[in-house]
């Protein structure tokens, strides 16, 4: 994921755009990687999980948001960024689910279940990348 700054919804694919309107409107915490790897949205339910809205976090890397979140495995190891269900689909352009311990912007620890998906257009381009995630309701 790069640090490429994305300057608002200008330049931005349609199929991005149209994922961020359906994110808005899910339950679902949710949160959008566009093509450079720039989280350029997250949903008020993700708000709510995390712990600060999007607009005080601003548009940063998806890295970023992984060393900020300080995740560990199911097994307790720091995970890297990349190794994220929003990583593997930034970076192997495939789907990815796991189960992922994080510490939200409130200082709190949960145990997340993550499941990403690339958004790919004509021709197999990265367009962007869908997270979605949701407490576990385990301690």
């Amino acid at each position: 994921m790069t640090d490429m700054a994305s300057g608002g919804h200008a330049g931005r694919s349609v199929l991005l755009i149209l994922a961020r309107e359906l994110a808005s409107n899910l339950a679902t915490p949710t949160f959008l990687l566009d093509g450079a790897g720039m989280v350029v949205f997250f949903n008020d339910a993700a708000e709510q999980l995390l712990g600060k809205p999007f607009s005080e976090i601003g548009e940063i890397t998806g890295n970023e948001l992984g060393e900020m979140l300080q995740m560990l495995d199911a097994d307790g190891v720091a995970m890297r960024p990349r190794d994220s269900p929003a990583g593997i689909a930034f970076y192997e352009r495939r789907p990815a689910h796991k189960v992922v311990s994080a510490i939200f912007f409130n200082g709190e620890r949960g145990l997340i279940e993550a499941t990403a998906y690339p958004l790919f257009g004509n021709g197999g381009e990265l367009h962007g990348v869908v997270t979605v995630f949701w407490p576990t309701g385990e301690a």
